[in-house]
């Protein structure tokens, strides 16, 4: 599956459009991030625990999207975006979704 936030693949033919197709994820953050990464926000530097957890978050909700995406019978998805927000009552949610256009694409242009 063919990934891209372009809206073509070069050396590429968009045969079919499938359909726009998200991928979602909503991941908390347990109690012992919080407090590495508060410990972190107050020293200063980078909160390692958190950043994993959003690398994470996004791989997941971009495999979602591309499986939403082949389970249409496409080979690629076009004109991805990935948005990040915050939920909960203390912010210790976060979710990722990915989107963009399931497409059929062939060789050439």
């Amino acid at each position: 599956m063919i990934v891209t936030t372009t809206p073509s693949i070069e050396g590429k033919k968009i045969k079919n459009y499938k359909g726009i197709v998200f991928g979602e994820v909503v991941a908390g953050v347990n109690a012992l991030k919080d407090l590495s990464a508060s410990l972190t926000n107050f020293f200063g530097g980078r909160s390692g625990s958190y950043e994993n957890e959003l690398i994470a978050a996004r791989d997941s909700a971009i495999q979602e999207m591309s499986d939403r995406a082949h389970a249409l019978g496409a080979n690629a998805v076009v004109g991805v975006k990935v948005d990040y927000e915050v939920l909960g009552a203390n912010g210790n949610m976060l979710m990722v979704i990915a989107s963009g256009t399931a497409v059929d694409v062939t060789e050439g242009n």
